[in-house]
């Protein structure tokens, strides 16, 4: 391992290894662009990477079935976390560092926020049973035998970046016919009201940073009423969600350097823009240091009041939580 930047495949996910890591980030993108995480957001990655993070890319496949989609990604990250331990230790490093949880990170862009939130949901203390006024009891029941005693991501700080509750709607814009796909049985689930249920109802969500874009027309932003980013930051401003609102459209995490200039090969989008005028990479490192410092702040109840006062002396202007 050197301090490369330098993907592997390591089971079903591409994984750059830091010789020194002071986390791990796992990175699930958004729809289509989440399909190849290495490319789409390689300048984003990078740059988290050169900041002391070993970055595991998770690719997702394309379905309606998002529940199945969370539960995959647990097993897979599950029966990764064995194979960075070995990875680690073969190259001479501490692999010791990738067994302990409160060393893990999310990141979502986009669907991948979804997916995260899923994975969220799952790790309930009190066996889901916030989940009963939300979804199907058989639905329920289903996701419990595939869970089984398997650990989720709990005491696992997240950061959502334009955060996009999917749903029908969302992968079909044809109204008639995303509703005629759901009273048929084959729409999205869970939908986005379900998803949006089951959040409300939790007691989750405490160490979670949100980014949202000021141009961003697909997940909103934080004056925009109809959107997911708006509804994220009410939901769970209780929380103490750590969120900024930066310059930008929906997809502003895409793209890859070139020369002094960000490429992201996407028309609709900026297509192409100076890294002088980025803002994305510093405010997302800054968020993440005030989840790890509110991580160990819970985690560590020796710490002194005058310390969590310290610690919760951060831009934003969020307080310390405890799960």
């Amino acid at each position: 391992m050197s301090t490369e930047f330098r993907f592997e495949p390591v089971g079903f996910s591409w994984v750059a290894f830091h010789p020194q890591p002071k986390g791990i980030i796992r990175f699930i993108g958004g729809a289509f662009f989440g399909s190849f995480p290495t490319l789409s957001y390689r300048y984003f990655l990078e740059k988290l990477f050169k900041s002391g993070y070993t970055i595991v890319a998770i690719p997702f496949r394309f379905t309606f079935e998002h529940w199945s989609v969370s539960l995959s990604l647990l097993e897979e990250q599950n029966e990764l976390q064995n194979l960075l331990v070995e990875k680690a230790k073969a190259a001479g490093y501490d692999g010791e560092f990738y067994l302990d949880n409160s060393n893990y990170f999310w990141i979502g862009h986009s669907l991948g926020c979804k997916y995260i939130a899923l994975l969220e949901l799952l790790s309930d203390q009190n066996g889901l049973t916030y989940l009963q006024d939300c979804i199907d009891q058989e639905e329920i029941d289903q996701i419990r035998r595939r869970l089984g005693d398997q650990k989720a991501i709990f005491n696992q700080p997240s950061l959502l970046l334009a955060p996009d509750i999917s749903d029908t709607e969302s992968a079909i814009p044809i109204k008639s016919i995303a509703h005629f796909i759901d009273k048929i049985g084959l729409g999205v689930l869970p939908s986005r009201s379900q998803t949006q249920c089951m959040i409300h109802r939790s007691q989750l969500f405490n160490i979670t940073g949100l980014i949202s874009f000021k141009s961003d027309d697909i997940a909103g932003n934080e004056s925009n009423k109809q959107k997911g980013v708006y509804w994220f930051i009410q939901q769970l401003n209780n929380q103490n969600l750590i969120h900024q609102e930066i310059p930008g459209k929906h997809l502003e995490p895409l793209g890859v350097q070139i020369g002094q200039y960000l490429v992201d090969f996407n028309p609709l989008d900026k297509f192409i823009a100076p890294l002088s005028r980025r803002q994305l990479e510093p405010v997302a490192l800054t968020i993440l240091q005030q989840l790890s410092d509110r991580l160990k702040s819970a985690l560590l109840p020796s710490v002194s009041q005058t310390q969590k006062k310290s610690i919760s002396k951060v831009t934003v202007g969020v307080s310390t939580s405890k799960r």
